[in-house]
Parts: C-alpha cells; structure tokens; sequence
C-alpha cells in the first residue's frame, strides 16, 4: 500500500514586475533585484532592513552589489552576506553619511520625493515649492484664528512636531510669520470691503476705547455690523487702532470718520452704539456735523445710540448708592476669607462642619460693577450660618455681618436677579437683532415702579433713584427699540400697546402715535429712496415720451427735464398714491394676524419670506434690526486682546496687533458661513473631557 506525503506543493508565487518598488521601515520606496537564481527570474525579495534606506542594490556581473547613496561605494549585497557591514559602513566608513543626531528620515523622504518627481510620479508624499507656500499660510492662519504666540516658530518642541509630519517644511522664523500673516489681513481686507461695500443694506457701527495694563496702551476697536444678502446678520472688526493720548472728542472723531471714509461706509451709515462717557456725546455731535445729513435715516435722527447694558448699570449703581455701608460687612468678610490659601482652607472646613452642600466659591466684587456685586452677595448668602461660627476660628476675624446686614443683602439680591437676567442678555456674545431687547427692558420699567410700593423703605428709596436714571436714558433707546418690536411679526403694535398702557396709562396712544409716525416718516424716506433710483421716472418717462429720436441734442435735453419730471411726480398725484401705498403696505402688515411666538423664530427668515408683500418695510427691518443695542461685539474684542497684550506680548507692534485681530474675525466668520456651530477656539481652552463633566455636575448640583 502505497503512501503519499503529507507536505502539500507550495503554490507558485504570482509574477511580479521586476521594476516595482517595496516599501521600506521608513516607508521609502526601496529598489528591489531579481534573485540570483535563473530558475526564480521574475519573483523579488523584499528587503526590510532599516540599512537598505541607505543603499540601492545592483547586479553587476551576475553578482548583488550594495551602493551607498551617500558615497557610491560598492560592497556585498547578496542576502547570503548579511547587513553587519553594511551598518559598519553608514556608522563609522563613510565620509558622506549623515552624523549621528542628523534627522536621517528627513534625508530619506527628501531622496524618495526627488526620486518620484524625476519618475514623473504624481505623489502625496511629493513636497514642492508650492506646497511650501501654501504651508507657510496655513500656519499663519492657525496662528491668526487660535492666538498661538509668534514665538511658536521657535519652539524646539513645534519644530520637532512639524518636522515629523513633514520634514521638507522649512519653518520660517518670527518676522517671516508676520509677513505671512500681514498679507492673509491684507487679503482678507479688502474681501472684507468689497462685501460691505457690494451690500444692499446699511451699516450700524459700534466702537469702545481700552487700555491695556501691562503695558498702558490705548486701542479703539471699530465694529460694523449689517445684514447680508442672504438675510444674516454679521458682523466684523474693521479696526484696532492704537490710540494715543488725548483720548478727546476731536481725537476720537477724527479716527472714527477716516474709518468711515476708507471702508466706504460714510454714505451708508444707519446708527453708532457707544457708551455713555462724556468724550463719546462730543464725539458724536461732530461726527453727525461732518457726515452728509442726506444720507443718514431721518437725517440722522438715529445715529447716537447709547448703549443699554451701560445705561443698565448705570441706574443699578444708583441703587447701590442709597444702600451706601448696607453691604459694607457682607463686603468686608468675604475680602477677609478669600485674602489667603489657609484662610480659605479654614472656611471650606467650617462650611463642611455646617453641612453646606454648595461648592461655589466666595469672590469678591469690583465696586464699579454692579453685576460683580450680585454674585458676590448671592454666594455669600448661602453661606451666612457659616461667618458667625468663624468668629471662633480667626482671632483677627472680629465683625461678621448682623442680621439686618444678611436683610439687606437678600433684598438686594431679590430685586437685582431680574436685572441681572437682563444684563446677561445684554452682555451675550450671540448679539442678537434688536427687537430682543424691547420685551426685556420694559419688564424692568415695570419692575421699578413695583418697587415704589414696597414697604421696605429701602427699596423705595432705591426705586426713586433708579428710575429717575431710568428715564433720563430712556429716551435714547427708546426709538430704536420700539421700532425694532414693531418689525418683529410676532408683535407688531400689540406688544406695543400692551407694556405702553401699563407704562404711560392714559398718554399711552399718543406714545404709539409718536412711534407710528417715526414708522411712516422711515416709509416715506425709504420710498423717496426709490424715487432717486429711478422707480417712479422710469414709470413717468414711459407715459410721457412722445419721442425716440436718438440723437445726442434729445438725449441732453431728457438728462436736463429730468429733474422736472421728478419735480411733477412728487407735486401731483404721486404724492397721494404714494402716501395711500405707504398706509396700504403698514395698515395690512399690522392688521395681519403675528406670528406664532415660538421660542427660535427666525425674525430675519420671516422677512426674507415676505419681501414681495412688503417690500419697503422689509428694507426698513434690514436697516433697523442690525442696529446693535450695546457696545458688546466691541468690548468682546478686548477679551481677545487682553491675551494678545500680555506681558510677553507687549512689544507687538500695533499693525501687527490689528492684522492678528482683525483677521482672527475675519477667518472665524468664513469659518462660520460654512459650518455653521463653529465655535472659536483659542489658547485658554485646555481641559479634559472627565474634567468638564465634572465641572458641569458640580453647576447642576449648585
């Protein structure tokens, strides 16, 4: 019986070309030779060595011979010979070899890459002069959107992080990044100004002054905001300027119309939000005496805005003013129990001891910010069974506050919640259209004259001195604001009418009459607006031209008559059937049933709905709802700078100040017109996932 072996054939290997190439340790494309034995012609051996990086195999003569790539000396290169001699040869031998502490990996992609581009290959790994331009942008662009320091080219740890990845990258030095970056700012510029400048619309701009404190420079910042094309409402830094002293009116106005002027934005102003500082009210009044009154709405009847979260403080610090030393105590414990670690360590115990569930920390307020004052008593509330027993802890700690101090403190807290709410609204960073504010400040109106009835004299006296404020600033924002609700679908008149009758009783319709007719003298500018771009001459050219006649006499003549024309159409019956047009589009939009007033209604979506039944309020909301009513968007610049102008930042240059500032906005809103949640990052956001959800069930369990 016979037997067969139990060693199954081996299958052949599949032929492969003698000309490709193997991949290599360092993933080189690495030559490989057909093997020694004529029978195996056409199948390869795949060198793996980390030393064949540094050799090229060839058959000469019939034999395999190693070359060195850095001084071409031929050694063994059969497989039968090994590798130790050829690992000798690249350590010790070779004149030409790269020194130990070489990036050897560099050299090796630069050879594969030059291998490739000779070859014709088309090759991801291939590293060109215009890969190395547009690598140069990106990192100034990272640089520019994230606040990395200039310095980051110099750093031994970046350098050896982009050498890995890519070791054909020359990293350019401090002052080539600033070249960089200038020219992104440079571009980004003037895209910025053909955006403004193509828009329909016009432009509401904010502005604030600040100064650094490390180094005591002074920086207005100049923000324009408007709608776009698309119905969105944007927003963009158009300067960061250095300012130096005098910080005066005619300073002030002089950088803010050259502004104007060079962004093309003179002619097609809407409104300027500033705070309430009395260099601001001079600079405004020159400003409306330089710009062209025709140009402006209502002939700049709304161009000073005042900004409401100063005039909310403002009427929260004369509140604060009648409670004088009310809160002194409540004050004067927390400085003392927040002034050292140990001092800290001793309260964190005792409120331990006192079964306090609360982790907030005590912290102490800015005198000048009435917010920062909320906080600091609405913490230092719950932890008012804790200061009485401290007296025993600290010799030094002798005068906890009484309970007439801790009454104080919770009337405060109670009455200044709501204000608060209203201020985190003002202060968000979203910057809403202007018709969010209207429901809200009024509340607070309503709010005050509560407060006039209380029989706690305090808060009477309170009320008395907030609302007297309240009212001298009332009628700075009252006009915008109004308007803006009166636009918003989901109220029209209504709301109008429903906080006016509580607030002005029985002047109340006179008041809606005062905001109506502002409503119809915007309806009437805007339609005469028309008129100069030819609307209503195109309609009376057609019915009146009794001649075609081309000639250069004929056309002289219409081009002086024209004028005349408009003069009848204005003189005559246009004016009627204007004015019944004008009532018709505002009578059917008010008498039209709101909108539903659901919780993300698209105020701005609604109007770019309805742009063919209304077509000149929809270009009046355009203009009205992006008037911002703070400063916000401005002062959020400032956050920013403050870590550009830190103490290791202070010797920046101011243009290289205002390129990093203007063109972080600028690269954040392509960002943001693409994915649409983008949310900008900088340096400061570093923390672990485990981290913030840590965080975040500490604030839900407070």
């Amino acid at each position: 019986m016979s037997t067969t072996s139990s060693a199954s054939t081996p299958a052949p290997r599949p032929p492969t070309s003698t000309t490709s190439e193997s991949q290599s340790l360092f993933g080189e494309e690495v030559e490989s030779i057909p093997v020694e034995n004529p029978q195996q012609q056409g199948t390869k051996r795949r060198t793996t060595s980390d030393v064949w990086n540094h050799f090229k195999k060839k058959n000469i003569d019939g034999k395999v011979k190693a070359q060195c790539n850095y001084c071409g000396r031929f050694m063994a290169g059969a497989s039968t010979s090994g590798t130790t001699h050829l690992k000798l040869h690249i350590a010790k031998s070779c004149p030409s070899a790269p020194k130990e502490g070489t990036d050897i990996r560099k050299q090796v992609l630069v050879k594969q890459h030059n291998r490739a581009r000779s070859k014709g290959i088309s090759s991801p790994s291939v590293f060109n002069e215009e890969d190395q331009k547009a690598s140069r942008r990106d990192l100034a662009r990272m640089v520019m959107l994230h606040e990395y320091p200039l310095a980051i080219v110099d750093h031994v740890g970046f350098r050896d992080f982009v050498g890995g990845l890519r070791p054909n990258f020359k990293i350019v030095g401090r002052n080539t990044l600033k070249r960089d970056i200038k020219k992104i700012y440079n571009e980004k510029k003037q895209k910025t100004m053909v955006e403004i400048d193509k828009n329909a619309s016009k432009v509401a701009i904010t502005t604030d002054l600040w100064t650094a404190n490390n180094s005591k420079r002074s920086f207005m910042v100049i923000t324009a905001h408007y709608i776009s094309g698309s119905w969105t409402l944007e927003s963009r830094v158009i300067r960061f300027i250095r300012m130096p002293s005098p910080h005066d009116k005619y300073s002030l106005s002089k950088i803010l119309l050259e502004c104007l002027s060079d962004w093309n934005i003179d002619l097609k102003l809407s409104a300027i939000t500033v705070d309430n500082a009395s260099n601001n009210d001079g600079m405004m009044k020159l400003v409306l005496d330089k710009l062209q009154a025709s140009s402006l709405i209502l002939g700049g009847k709304l161009l000073h805005v005042r900004c409401a979260a100063h005039i909310l403080n403002l009427v929260v610090q004369e509140g604060l003013n009648v409670i004088g030393d009310g809160i002194e105590k409540v004050r004067s414990s927390v400085y003392f129990w927040t002034q050292s670690p140990k001092r800290t360590e001793i309260f964190e115990k005792v409120s331990r001891q006192s079964h306090i569930a609360s982790t907030k920390e005590l912290v102490l307020d800015c005198r000048t910010r009435w917010n920062s004052t909320y906080l600091m008593l609405s913490t230092a509330l719950i932890y008012k069974d804790v200061f009485p027993r401290l007296l025993c802890c600290e010799s030094q700690y002798q005068s906890a506050p009484t309970n007439r101090d801790w009454e104080v403190a919770q009337i405060v807290c109670e009455k200044l919640g709501y204000f608060h709410k209203v201020t985190e609204l003002l202060s968000g960073t979203a910057y809403p259209t202007a018709n969010h504010y209207f429901p809200s400040v009024f509340q607070l109106k309503l709010e005050l004259n509560q407060w006039l009835s209380s029989e706690d004299e305090l808060v009477k006296k309170m009320a008395t001195k907030m609302l007297a404020k309240f009212d001298k600033y009332w009628s700075d924002v009252h006009d915008i604001m109004s308007l803006a609700i009166v636009l918003d679908p989901r109220y029209k008149l209504i709301l109008l009418t429903f906080y006016f009758n509580k607030m002005y009783g029985s002047k109340a319709n006179e008041e809606i009459d005062k905001v109506k007719n502002l409503l119809l003298e915007l309806f009437a500018e805007f339609d005469i607006e028309n008129i100069d771009r030819g609307v209503i001459y195109s309609q009376v050219s057609s019915c009146t031209s009794t001649s075609t006649s081309t000639s250069s006499a004929a056309h002289e003549h219409d081009d002086t008559m024209r004028d005349y024309d408009l003069f009848v159409s204005n003189a005559t019956t246009n004016i009627g059937q204007r004015s019944r047009d004008i009532i018709s589009e505002f009578e059917l939009y008010t008498s039209e049933k709101v909108a539903p007033r659901t919780e993300n209604f698209d105020v701005l979506g609604w109007w770019k709905r309805n742009a063919s039944k209304y077509p000149t309020l929809q270009r009046i909301a355009r203009d009205i709802l992006a008037i911002p009513m703070t400063t916000v968007a401005s002062e959020s610049a400032f956050s920013t700078s403050g870590r550009l102008l830190s103490p290791h930042r202070s010797r920046l240059h101011h243009d290289t100040l205002e390129a990093l500032m203007c063109g972080q906005n600028w690269l954040w809103s392509e960002l943001k017109s693409v994915l649409k949640d983008a949310t900008i990052q900088n340096i400061l956001d570093d923390y672990e996932e485990d981290e913030l959800e840590e965080s975040h069930a500490m604030e839900l369990s407070d």
